[in-house]
């Protein structure tokens, strides 16, 4: 006991001086209710993609690493197989059919994007004192009132849409899908003709690929410095390894077959130095990463596309290889080192959780999609989603704990995901009565996200 008799002042230091004795195993970030988030999507990279989920010719030890120090999430979805809607999914916390009506991917072409009156994670963090920036693909609209800082970043750095889209629209592409003969003339990238946008300016047309994983990373650590006083939000979307794959001429193969695999191998050296400027500033313990894709492998481009295994199919597809994504959370002290769950969650939970985490209270522009993990990832607390819709341009499926319906034409499936995560044994025949039920599920679920839906953003938005 302290005695009452020593001065006020000398009674609180040596009582801070016992809790600190009694807690030493507590992060100093305990008390802050705003913590730091880095959000690293990656473009096409497949569930098998990483050293920690399973690949045998891909090398990850940084991410390894952040996986051993955090939890890996197995049954982890984004909300389509393909690049723009998966990205609105990721920053609004809905179901793209909710907020990017019947679209899925937005091309140079195109005078509509994610409407700038629905709120982002950038928006929420903003509005309570984050610093907030873009790094990388955006994907949701490349006209200035689609782009990053139009949806709640502060600034914006990289390529408004996929790696082999072009400016102006009308700009000839190259012949698709010779890839090899594309990967042996690394100096020529500027072939795709695709900018690099600083906030709302092109600053480099075309942009130099070879360069731009490291570039982006580069951006990302400026900021991380520049921001370290005070609360920051990192979206470090990188465009690879969407095709066409390009290396820094350093580590350039000249061996096509070892294409996909060196860029995943480049990229995760990138996640390195940023996991290394955490902790050199000592921002670790007050910071979460996570480390997911935007869907699955382009499987029809062979070693210039990843892989999705055990799962079935890949990009484009609502099979599990499409839209079922590697993901690694990361927040020592916080998120329990070397855990593993297979419960199931998505990116459209992403903005509640880090709501949760960050002590607010989300006001979005109408309802929305995603659940609050953040009991989940804090403890063994189970995963508060047990069922979850798939989407291309319109329902297809539905997973309900171990179940999945898929229903695409006239063809019906149901799995058993727990027992065959393939998907290679169709037990509709066996189960109608699943099968009725999960159909009227998937169905009253999206015909309440239909009748809710909110408009997309167009050049005439007020």
């Amino acid at each position: 006991m302290i005695n009452p008799a020593f001065p006020v002042a000398m009674r609180l230091a040596l009582l801070t001086a016992c809790l600190g004795l009694l807690c030493p195993a507590l992060p100093s970030a305990v008390a802050s209710d705003k913590p730091n988030f880095i959000i690293i999507f990656t473009d096409d990279q497949g569930y098998q993609d990483l050293g920690c989920f399973g690949s045998t010719d891909i090398k990850t030890p940084h991410i390894d690493r952040m996986a051993s120090e955090g939890r890996i999430l197995t049954s982890f979805y984004s909300a389509n197989p393909v690049c723009s809607a998966s990205r609105a999914a990721l920053m609004t916390g809905c179901y793209p059919r909710r907020v990017l009506e019947t679209r899925n991917v937005l091309f140079p072409r195109d005078d509509v994007g994610l409407h700038p009156a629905e709120t982002t994670i950038a928006d929420m963090l903003k509005a309570h004192g984050y610093a907030t920036a873009c790094v990388g693909k955006w994907h949701l609209g490349h006209h200035p009132e689609f782009l990053p800082t139009s949806q709640g970043f502060d600034s914006y750095f990289g390529i408004p849409y996929s790696n082999d889209m072009s400016h102006p629209a009308d700009a000839k592409r190259p012949r698709y899908g010779k890839w090899d003969e594309y990967w042996s003339k690394p100096g020529e990238s500027g072939i795709w003709q695709t900018p690099l946008v600083e906030n709302e300016e092109i600053i480099e047309h075309p942009v130099d690929q070879r360069d731009i994983t490291r570039r982006y990373t580069d951006r990302a650590i400026e900021f991380i410095h520049a921001n370290k006083e005070k609360p920051f939000f990192l979206y470090l979307a990188h465009s690879m390894p969407h095709v066409p794959l390009y290396l820094p001429d350093a580590l350039y193969d000249p061996d096509p077959q070892r294409a996909y695999i060196s860029v995943i191998e480049h990229i995760d050296a990138e996640v390195g130095r940023i996991l290394d400027t955490l902790r050199d500033e000592q921002l670790a313990e007050t910071t979460y990463v996570i480390f997911t894709s935007d869907n699955g492998p382009w499987l029809r481009f062979d070693h210039h596309g990843g892989k999705a295994l055990p799962l079935r199919d890949g990009k484009g597809s609502t099979f599990e290889g499409g839209m079922r994504v590697p993901c690694v959370t990361w927040a020592p002290g916080r998120i329990p080192a070397g855990s593993k769950s297979d419960d199931i969650a998505a990116t459209i939970d992403l903005l509640p959780t880090l709501a949760k985490i960050a002590g607010i209270e989300p006001q979005t522009n109408g309802p929305i999609d995603g659940l609050d993990l953040a009991n989940f990832l804090h403890s063994k607390s189970p995963s508060p989603r047990n069922e979850f819709l798939y989407y291309t341009t319109q329902i297809q499926c539905i997973r309900q704990g171990a179940w999945k319906l898929r229903q695409q034409g006239k063809s019906t499936q149901l799995f058993n995901l727990v027992e065959d995560i393939g998907e290679t044994n169709n037990l509709a025949g066996k189960h109608p009565e699943k099968v009725t039920a999960l159909t009227a599920r998937m169905t009253a679920l999206d015909q309440q996200i239909v009748a809710q839906a909110r408009p997309l953003g167009t050049l005439a938005t007020e």
